[in-house]
């Protein structure tokens, strides 16, 4: 009896031993999520990454306000792109289709920004909210057409004429 509870005791202690000894903190590694967000049109998007660090490194607590992430190797093609100044209705239009092309073997999430030429005056804005192919996914591989038509009142202003001036595709996930 004493051999067998001699035994258990010293195997015991061999565990806890060699379970001490393995336990090396400097090769311990983590992956951790740094939140980053930026700005496009006073509207918030969020950004974020994961890193590789040291196990005692610390959390990040604070949102990274960054440059807004580009898709790469993006492309696009105006399939139509037309502005109606008067339609006879007391109304402008605007309406376009245009090709927003990922060639990455990976699917995309984000927001198509446009950046207009308003008589003279260069704005950029998203027209996702009001279009009817918002495009805020894309497949990997593939394309989605980003298409807007949309009438506004004479009564807010006289537009002589809108031109496309480049399409960028921001991430976000």
């Amino acid at each position: 009896m004493k051999k067998a509870l001699k035994n258990s005791l010293l195997l015991l202690t061999l565990i806890v031993l060699v379970g001490c000894a393995s336990s090396d903190d400097s090769d311990c590694m983590k992956t951790i999520t740094i939140p980053q967000y930026y700005f496009v049109n006073n509207q918030s998007y969020s950004y974020d990454i994961t890193q590789e660090v040291p196990c005692d490194f610390p959390e990040p607590t604070v949102a990274e306000l960054i440059e807004a992430p580009t898709l790469e190797n993006f492309s696009y093609e105006i399939i139509k792109f037309e502005f109606t100044p008067d339609t006879g209705n007391n109304t402008t239009r605007l309406e376009f289709e245009i090709k927003l092309n990922n060639p990455n073997d990976y699917a995309v999430s984000g927001v198509p920004i446009l950046t207009l030429n308003t008589d003279g005056l260069e704005t950029t804005s998203s027209f996702s909210n009001n279009a009817s192919v918002p495009c805020l996914e894309i497949a990997a591989n593939s394309h989605c057409v980003l298409t807007f038509n949309q009438e506004n009142s004479l009564d807010l202003g006289l537009i002589d004429s809108i031109e496309l001036v480049n399409v960028g595709y921001y991430l976000i996930n």
